[in-house]
């Protein structure tokens, strides 16, 4: 190890969505924090893996924290402050600059980007947060039941160091950081015997079974060019492919209802065959619209035309959409827990898939109209995502490593289907609300898509079992493969960042150790206070507001 640092009160590793909502509470509170990042951009789901944010329908008035509220009104500021939008554009409060149907607020992610920064510029300028980009956790140390040190590995020039502080935090986007410090956890899907859910396993647990990953990239539309990229090395075999489960070819229009299971089929821009197509997000019908729009970034109606300049790029004055669909989901194989090079496979297979799909979609997608086949003006974005190979950053990872935590919440407390109302958690530190919605898993599943009732967060689940002072502060808490996906979307996982920095400095401030906390009724209503104070609901209104 090259050297070792202290120093810092919290470390977080991993600077995803919930990571940088755990530095910016942790920052408010007064404390000082280092988080590393595997990729260059901070916001994990939001920026580096490029998924617009998914949301509860209430999200405008309220089911968010104050601070995810704050960065929601930074992106529509962001762009009425550097983009050339319409005047209509400029005066809508609640402007969806890509108008997608996947969320009132479909966003580039260089724009995520901007507005996270600008929200930790303040703690990055006065010395309170270190951001380490491009670095990697390799090793732990660890006394007893408490993690004393983390090493980290620079992607870029492979030197270690050893960080310490009093409280670690697994902000990663796979629970990398749980079996380095030996945190007792589960992956994959857990059997009805251990839960009790009526969608678990009938047979036994399976830790290879995942939900399906998706490596995600974005497309302008270009017609009369020809964009067509080399065929990949592996569409043969992806042109063929036709899951057991699945209505049709992986490489098609058809795919199913993620509720009835029913066959439903698409078109890239709907019966019209027209990518400028505007409608509300409630007007929006499944099947009978182009995927183009429904997680279209930008939508060149609310942007005013680019003035004509000398060799104007062709890009310019383009609609822009993130190609994150069923098509491109990948459930062959899982890439946690697995030996590096099945990992490094299954990877490498997501990102051909998603190439795969392009292609197909240039050269032999079906048209509306039965006849012409292929969309050769689509063009790939690699300055919208970022990247060399025009493919987002990272990976999006739907499920992670999870604790064995001292509260797991499972479908029983979150089900509409078994519930009228979710279970009231007195040690609630936060909110959420989305459907349980898993995508088909690499053991063969298919679609599992629950109603979820508007549900808490409990503080039991963010306590693992054993170790003191590691929380978790993303999708890697005491959920299990089923509730992760109510528990796994943008709000909810900042909602349980911000919990996690905001717990760690209370118990710095307090010095009471997060189990501590939970078990004094007295602290923990101090705790809940706090959060309250900050813009933090721990509780759903009795009628909750459209």
């Amino acid at each position: 190890m090259a050297d070792m640092a202290t120093g810092y009160d919290i470390l977080i590793i991993g600077g995803g969505t919930g990571g940088t909502a755990a530095a910016l509470a942790a920052a408010r509170a007064g404390r000082r924090v280092l988080m590393t990042e595997e990729t260059d951009w901070i916001g994990g789901q939001l920026t580096a893996q490029a998924v617009p944010p998914d949301e509860n329908p209430w999200i405008e008035t309220f089911g968010g924290t104050r601070s995810y509220r704050a960065f929601r009104e930074g992106v529509r500021d962001y762009y009425r402050r550097h983009f050339p939008l319409t005047p209509s554009a400029r005066a809508n409060p609640l402007l969806n600059p890509g108008d997608g149907f996947v969320s009132r607020l479909c966003h580039e992610p260089r724009v995520a980007l901007a507005v996270l920064e600008a929200l930790l510029a303040p703690y990055l300028s006065n010395g309170q947060v270190t951001i380490l980009l491009r670095h990697i956790p390799v090793a732990a140390q660890t006394q007893g039941d408490r993690v004393q040190g983390v090493t980290v590995r620079s992607l870029e020039t492979g030197r270690e160091h050893e960080f310490r502080a009093p409280y670690t935090l697994d902000a990663t986007e796979t629970g990398a950081l749980l079996p380095l410090v030996g945190v007792e956890y589960m992956v994959g899907a857990e059997s009805r015997a251990q839960t009790g859910e009526p969608h678990a396993l009938d047979g036994p647990a399976q830790p290879g079974n995942q939900q399906g990953v998706t490596h995600c990239f974005a497309l302008s539309y270009h017609p009369g060019e020809d964009h067509t990229i080399e065929p990949p090395a592996q569409y043969d075999f992806w042109r063929n492919y036709q899951a057991p489960f699945w209505p049709g070819p992986h490489l098609g229009w058809t795919d199913l209802h993620p509720t009835t299971l029913e066959p439903r089929t698409f078109s890239l821009f709907g019966p019209s065959d027209d990518p400028g197509q505007f409608m509300t997000r409630d007007q929006f019908v499944w099947g009978q619209q182009g995927l183009w729009h429904y997680r279209r970034l930008r939508h060149c109606a609310n942007f005013a035309p680019p003035p004509p300049i000398l060799g104007e790029p062709e890009d310019r004055g383009r609609d822009i959409s993130l190609v994150n669909w069923p098509q491109n989901d990948y459930w062959l194989a899982p890439v946690i827990d697995v030996p590096p090079e099945d990992e490094a496979r299954a990877r490498e297979a997501a990102k051909q898939l998603s190439l795969s799909l392009l292609y197909w979609l240039q050269t032999e997608a079906p048209h509306p109209d039965g006849d012409a086949r292929g969309y050769p003006g689509l063009k790939l974005r690699p300055d919208v995502v970022g990247t060399e190979d025009s493919l987002a950053k990272s990976l999006y990872v739907r499920e992670s490593r999870r604790i064995r935590a001292e509260m797991t919440v499972c479908e029983q407390h979150i089900s509409s289907a078994l519930r009228d109302h979710a279970e009231v958690f007195p040690d609630s530190v936060g909110i959420g609300c989305y459907r349980i919605d898993l995508h088909p898993s690499t053991g063969g599943d298919n679609y599992i898509d629950i109603g979820c009732c508007p549900f808490q967060i409990p503080l039991g689940a963010l306590l693992p079992v054993r170790v003191e002072n590691l929380l978790p502060a993303a999708k890697n808490l005491g959920v299990t493969h089923i509730t992760n996906g109510a528990y796994r979307l943008h709000p909810v996982e900042w909602a349980i960042g911000e919990a996690a920095g905001s717990l760690a400095a209370f118990c710095l401030d307090t010095h009471t150790p997060p189990r501590a906390v939970r078990a004094d009724p007295t602290r923990l209503a101090d705790f809940q206070a706090r959060l309250r104070a900050q813009g933090v609901p721990t509780e759903w209104p009795s009628v909750y507001p459209i």
